[in-house]
């Protein structure tokens, strides 16, 4: 079953160094946008770009890939933003400088809202918006999610309003069910802890889920946290169990690892 979903925040070019010198498109909500496409939902993706080569290159890519691009704003002047990127022999990748470009400042404006208030699930990713967004579609009903992990902003990563919370933990496993405890706490109705090869954590409904990491040859982990999310939503939409949903994040973020950027282009 297809299901529209949007998502709202950052994109970027990901500009990876030598050896691999390449420039691909990314950023948390469009990587998952693609890939909730991938897996057979419909994604419309909101967010801004600057009036320059870059930001062409982002919504001609999205698309052709099939992303409704409608709501991108261009903004005159400005610049798209760039992430710089640095690879290690085993694959992870090391962020070496961030320019957020248009990306910061930029929300939903009302007509916006009303499109995305006629979604089944919204996304959200980077956005400097101090929750306005999300409160504003969760009071609307909406089903509303956010990766907490890809802002360190906390007035702009607060648990509150969200579906389901998503956040990155390296930590060992006492540490990941900090986490999970705190996000609940703090106002989420589900929280899902990301742990890269450590796999995930996941509660819902006051139930406690693990999910495994599946063992793959890994060339770049850039856009696998976003992956992952993709693949957790596409299965949480169509109304997976918990368990079935991790499954699927796993799934979308092994394929991921075994390319560079979030999702295959040219």
């Amino acid at each position: 079953m297809s299901v529209r979903i949007a998502t709202v925040g950052d994109n970027c070019i990901d500009h990876y160094l030598p050896p691999v010198d390449r420039k691909l498109v990314g950023g948390n909500a469009v990587n998952v946008a693609v890939n909730l496409l991938r897996l057979g939902h419909q994604a419309a993706y909101f967010g801004a770009v600057g009036e320059d080569a870059e930001g062409l290159r982002t919504r001609t890519v999205l698309a052709r890939l099939g992303v409704d691009v409608t709501a991108v704003k261009v903004i005159t002047p400005g610049r798209t933003s760039l992430t710089v990127i640095a690879t290690t022999p085993d694959g992870d990748r090391h962020f070496v400088a961030e320019d957020f470009g248009v990306c910061r400042g930029y929300r939903p404006d009302d007509q916006d809202l009303q499109r995305l208030k006629a979604m089944k699930h919204v996304h959200i990713g980077w956005l400097d918006d101090a929750g306005a967004t999300k409160r504003a579609l969760a009071q609307a009903g909406v089903s509303v999610s956010q990766d907490l992990s890809v802002n360190a902003e906390p007035r702009n990563i607060a648990p509150d309003s969200l579906a389901i919370a998503f956040v990155s933990c390296d930590g060992d496993d006492a540490e990941a069910r900090s986490v999970l405890d705190r996000t609940l706490a703090q106002g989420a109705l589900a929280a899902v802890v990301m742990r890269g090869p450590r796999g995930s954590l996941a509660c819902a409904g006051g139930d406690v889920f693990r999910g495994t990491a599946l063992p793959v040859v890994v060339r770049d982990t850039t856009g696998a946290g976003d992956s992952f999310i993709s693949g957790f939503l596409a299965a949480h939409v169509t109304g997976k169990p918990v368990a079935d949903c991790l499954a699927g994040g796993h799934d979308a973020a092994a394929r991921t690892c075994q390319i560079f950027g979030g999702f295959e282009q040219d």
